[in-house]
């Protein structure tokens, strides 16, 4: 009997489905076998869809291994032979010592941006698949992450105005390999995936751990699909009070009605009027601060007290049973 080929041509039709309709797309490719993989099946794709978006890929040479260079060349060989124009993308600057995994994320995004505008792509494409999705639930899970954190990752998101595109998040790291090794693709085994100074590198025999248990891949995958949807849910009610009580817009609104959401969207309509105020990204504010402050808040409410409170570059305070969040007044000089 003849073995099925991994991924195949209707299976990767359905995969890259979301490119069609595109003018234009950017491939991010480091050389591994994820993106290998991704590169290829869309090159190959492309060729007999109807009419295919323009691909072009980009490789990041962050600068951090030795080897980057090399690997990032050799992305741009197998370009050359796909056909897919590539530009190798560099890191430049002196290396911070902490946070190197958060700060080197971010540099790359930006540079794919950057790219991304320059040739006229309304998309970035990446090829964080199953097991990345698992890795991150899981990850965020540890942390005591809300559910928004817990969603993990989207297929499509904004990235600056730009599509962030995720096609594989339903395809195993193990198929990906498969399709490398089937299709004789080279790919490149960066070392730093085994360095017990990262965390994710620390969680992967928790993974496995987990797997064994029955917490697999695929069952961590479908908690953040859950999550998502629950997600989606929230912000819809949390427009919704807003659109009741304009808390962020105005700054201000009565703190009886407020604490007549559920707590959930209270602190939500919270962390977004003190991110509005305080010029700070929500997603930087403490989750821990804002359920603290929401209960010292709620006890006041109750008892009719007054409160005030410091958080992210916002004061929020309550007097007379109005609720403002205002600036945060400067300290005074010791």
């Amino acid at each position: 009997m003849r073995r099925k080929p991994p991924l195949d041509e209707a299976e990767i039709d359905a995969l890259l489905a979301p490119l069609q309709g595109l003018r234009a797309v950017l491939i991010a490719v480091s050389g591994g076998p994820d993106s290998t993989a991704l590169l290829a099946m869309a090159a190959k794709w492309a060729q007999r869809a109807k009419a295919p978006p323009n691909i072009a890929a980009a490789t990041v040479d962050h600068g951090l291994r030795a080897e980057s260079a090399g690997e990032a060349e050799a992305v741009g060989a197998l370009c050359r032979q796909l056909g897919v124009p590539h530009r190798i993308l560099v890191w430049n600057g002196p290396k911070p010592q902490a946070r190197l995994q958060e700060l080197a994320r971010e540099a790359r995004y930006r540079l794919l941006a950057q790219c991304a505008r320059e040739i006229g792509a309304e998309a970035i494409v990446t090829a964080h698949h199953l097991d990345d999705q698992a890795e991150t639930a899981l990850f965020r899970l540890l942390r005591g992450s809300g559910v928004g954190g817990l969603k993990a990752m989207a297929e499509n998101s904004d990235l600056g105005g730009l599509a962030l595109l995720r096609p594989l998040l339903g395809v195993g790291k193990r198929d990906l390999v498969a399709y490398c090794e089937a299709n004789g693709l080279d790919y490149a085994r960066d070392a730093s995936n085994h360095d017990p100074r990262f965390a994710r590198t620390r969680l992967r025999p928790l993974v496995d751990r987990l797997a064994e248990e029955g917490l697999d891949a695929a069952s961590l995958a479908r908690l953040a699909r859950r999550a998502r949807q629950v997600e989606d849910a929230l912000i819809r009610q949390t427009e919704a009070g807003e659109a009741r009580l304009h808390l962020t817009t105005e700054g201000n609104c009565d703190a009886q009605t407020l604490f007549q959401e559920p707590i959930e969207i209270v602190q939500r309509l919270l962390t977004a009027a003190i991110a509005r105020v305080g010029g700070k990204d929500a997603s930087r504010i403490g989750l821990e601060k804002i359920e603290a402050m929401t209960q010292a808040l709620a006890r006041a409410v109750a008892e009719g007290a007054p409160f005030s409170r410091n958080v992210a570059g916002a004061r929020v305070r309550l007097a007379r049973g109005v609720l403002k969040v205002e600036i945060e007044p400067p300290r005074r000089a010791s």
